[in-house]
């Protein structure tokens, strides 16, 4: 390790850290996958003013721009977000808890959802809305998020509110009421952020080097698919329990990584 030396890491994170490199500098191919928010952006209330940390996007360029590394974004956002706020173009981004796919030639995939459960989430929006929850609500191809980032003064009657609709549904068959930092979100079964890591672990050679790196519960997924690969890295202020292989802080943490994964790669540090 190089700048990640001077981070406050545990000696256990430290030793799996400098395994982790040794081998990323030798694999035959890499991949770095990335959550968006909280991870290379700080929280904000307003979502469209969610911006990166400033060092990170000139990072990313750098690492993107020696072909050598293939660079994956998997976010709860809509997968065209995430080029915007990062200023970047020709990205590979799974939006949506991995619900869709925007390749980095500008292709967008996403499945056909199941009728009887797009009913069901219909369903769910509406007692949503008429629990008036609207203004909270982010409305997405396959599930609905509630925020209170920047009420959380409301936090717990809101959660309280989605619970008892959550328990009022009809049938929740092929539904998944969840937590993120910030607030809860009604998915439709089948896409999270794991099956995203398992479809790119699938396209890779069995011997690269490849690092996921997220904050929120909704990555635990990604980090237990990517258990046995490679290196998975939680990104947060605070410790709190996590099956993610190390733990390091924003930004000065996530930049170290970054920059360490540049210099390994024979770029200039």
């Amino acid at each position: 390790m190089l700048h990640l030396e001077a981070q406050d890491i545990s000696s256990d994170s430290h030793a799996r850290l400098t395994h982790f490199f040794e081998r990323l500098a030798h694999a035959p191919a890499r991949a770095l996958i990335l959550d968006y928010d909280g991870t290379l952006a700080p929280f904000s209330p307003e979502r469209h003013r969610a911006l990166p940390y400033p060092a990170v996007p000139p990072l990313l360029d750098r690492i993107r721009d020696r072909d050598d590394t293939r660079l994956v974004f998997v976010t709860g956002r809509r997968a065209y977000e995430v080029a915007a706020l990062l200023g970047m173009k020709h990205l590979e981004v799974w939006g949506c808890h991995g619900f869709s796919r925007l390749l980095p030639d500008g292709t967008y995939c996403s499945p056909k959802l199941n009728e009887e459960k797009v009913r069901r989430m219909a369903r769910a929006n509406e007692l949503l809305v008429n629990e008036g929850l609207f203004d909270l609500l982010e409305f997405k191809p396959a599930s609905t998020a509630i925020h209170w980032r920047g009420f959380e003064a409301g936090a717990n009657q809101v959660a309280r509110k989605v619970e008892r609709i959550w328990a009022t549904l009809p049938t929740r068959e092929g539904l998944r009421l969840l937590e993120f930092d910030g607030g809860m979100e009604i998915r439709v079964e089948g896409f999270d952020k794991g099956d995203a890591v398992r479809t790119i672990l699938s396209e890779v050679s069995r011997d690269a080097a490849v690092a996921y790196l997220g904050d929120d519960h909704t990555d635990e997924d990604a980090f237990a698919a990517l258990q046995g690969y490679g290196l998975s890295v939680r990104v947060g202020k605070d410790r709190r329990p996590t099956v993610a292989d190390i733990w390091i802080r924003p930004p000065e943490g996530l930049i170290a990584f970054l920059a360490d994964w540049i210099a390994i790669r024979g770029g200039a540090s």
